[in-house]
């Protein structure tokens, strides 16, 4: 099992929860985060005066699939999260030792 952590615009979320869907991901774990990378951040005119934003807004997504599913997870939400321009975001891969279903006991590919 991998699971897939993808940090990415905002506005890019619910396009690529359909994406990640149509492919058959049943579940994920989405969290509003604050970040910064390459980009360094940005400044905003407020009221007439510029300012520093040094941490950009994202969402953060979590999702474990089967090792056989990974690389088209990881290849829908690259294609779906792209928009061309700096800031698109980033994906990691990491190995998943274990998954239980807390309901049933179930665990690893059938918890899924």
């Amino acid at each position: 099992m991998k699971l897939i952590i993808a940090a990415i615009k905002p506005f890019k979320l619910e396009e690529v929860r359909e994406a990640l869907t149509t492919i058959g991901v049943r579940g994920m774990m989405v969290t509003e985060i604050k970040g910064f990378g390459s980009q360094s951040g940005h400044t905003e005119i407020y009221r007439g005066a510029e300012y520093a934003v040094n941490f950009v807004p994202k969402v953060r997504l979590e999702i474990v699939v089967s090792d056989s599913l990974a690389d088209q997870v990881v290849e829908t939400i690259r294609a779906t999260a792209k928009t061309d321009k700096i800031g698109d975001g980033k994906i990691f891969v990491l190995d998943v030792q274990q998954a239980v279903r807390v309901r049933t006991g179930e665990t690893n590919d059938d918890a899924l």
